[in-house]
């Protein structure tokens, strides 16, 4: 069976060097805001052309500190795309704000900027445009929109880890480090994922970092003295030791990622199956791999038949999750969103998969495309 993510195939290949980070520390005896995670932050703040980087525990605790730091909560709104994982919209809601929704670009499945301003109002405080499947947002046009209504912009960079966009017609700039924060997930699928949870935000603020810091770590300013309500938001040393590791690898594993997805482009294309489109103003990072096809899961079976695994990101869009039903949102508010959600399919793209395998993927939806058509 070829899996969705592999990370043995990828383990094996880095197995020496996490094990001597995971018991180096260990024997340091170095676990909570350690030596090791001061490191990490300052090389991930460096990989994404940032001034500061803060590791939190996860994506989400990334997302609510950050709305947390910008003063964000209740009689607050917060504009974010209808299509994209929970927790995007449930950090605006856990500190006490209104998420507001916004369809997506047909073709990209990113939050769509021509239908953004009119869900602005004098509520609405932040943006957070998400860079779905590892495809920066149009940020220039993001970035315009909320500087001329002095809203928030915060990057969800979940997905993005290494990703380029381009502001402006020739300025290219990371992935998270445009906005005034930027969120990312370590999750163990990420493109650069921790061995369990884990998360960060960067920025370019000196007030935006030192507020973070704080609040990751129970508004710590000494040995019990608190001088704000924070939390217990730290990344672990441990999967920090490992994160460094694995950091090292993380561009030569997206330029793997690519070459499959590109791979992926030609075979597809030419069957005509319908795959979302890379921008010219992007350099993705192909976190996924989704086609749409009218019988999602007629092809899903089929290829597990075959021996290759694939998932669905995502099945229900977030105006139809029963955790927002208090919102008031309806069925056929988000028409882009809600078809999408029931033709979506993402197929593997680790960066260890042979071309051979992509070869063998692509000839099987091809296979099962055109027998569908007769």
């Amino acid at each position: 069976m070829i899996r969705l993510v592999d990370l043995k195939r990828q383990y094996k290949t880095i197995r020496k060097d996490v094990r001597k980070a995971i018991f180096g520390v260990i024997e340091n005896t170095d676990f909570i805001l350690g030596a090791e995670l001061r490191a990490f932050e300052e090389e991930f703040a460096r990989f994404c052309e940032s001034k500061h980087a803060v590791g939190v525990d996860s994506g989400t605790g990334a997302l609510e500190l950050a709305l947390h730091a910008k003063g964000i909560g209740p009689g607050h709104e917060v504009i974010v795309p209808v299509f994209t994982f929970y927790a995007t919209a449930s950090a605006v809601a856990t500190v006490g704000a209104r998420p507001v929704f916004v369809d997506v670009e047909d073709d990209t499945g990113n939050l769509d900027p021509g239908k953004l301003e009119a869900a602005v109002t004098p509520r609405t405080k932040a943006v957070i445009p998400v860079h779905l499947f590892g495809q920066p947002a149009n940020l220039s046009e993001i970035a315009a929109i909320a500087q001329e209504r002095n809203i928030a912009l915060i990057e969800d960079s979940a997905q993005a880890h290494g990703a380029k966009v381009r502001i402006g017609g020739s300025d290219w700039k990371a992935a998270g480090s445009v906005g005034e924060m930027g969120c990312f997930s370590f999750y163990p699928g990420k493109n650069l994922g921790a061995y369990g949870d884990g998360g960060m935000v960067v920025t370019q603020s000196d007030a935006h970092a030192a507020r973070l810091r704080l609040l990751r770590d129970y508004g710590r300013t000494g040995k019990y003295e608190h001088s704000i309500l924070g939390y217990n938001k730290r990344l672990d040393t441990l999967q920090a030791a490992i994160l460094r590791v694995k950091l090292k690898h993380l561009d030569s594993w997206n330029r793997l990622r690519r070459r499959n997805g590109e791979l992926y482009d030609r075979l597809l294309g030419k069957a005509g199956l319908r795959t979302f489109k890379t921008r010219d103003y992007t350099e993705p990072v192909r976190h996924v791999y989704a086609v749409r096809v009218p019988d999602r899961d007629g092809l899903a079976s089929f290829l597990k038949e075959n021996g290759v695994a694939t998932g669905v990101h995502y099945p229900v869009p977030l105006h139809m999750q029963k955790a927002f039903a208090a919102y008031g949102y309806n069925k056929g508010d988000f028409p882009v969103a809600e078809k999408m959600a029931e033709e979506i399919l993402s197929l593997p793209i680790f960066p260890e998969l042979k071309e051979s395998e992509v070869k063998k993927i692509a000839s099987l939806v091809v296979r099962y495309h055109r027998r569908g058509k007769k």
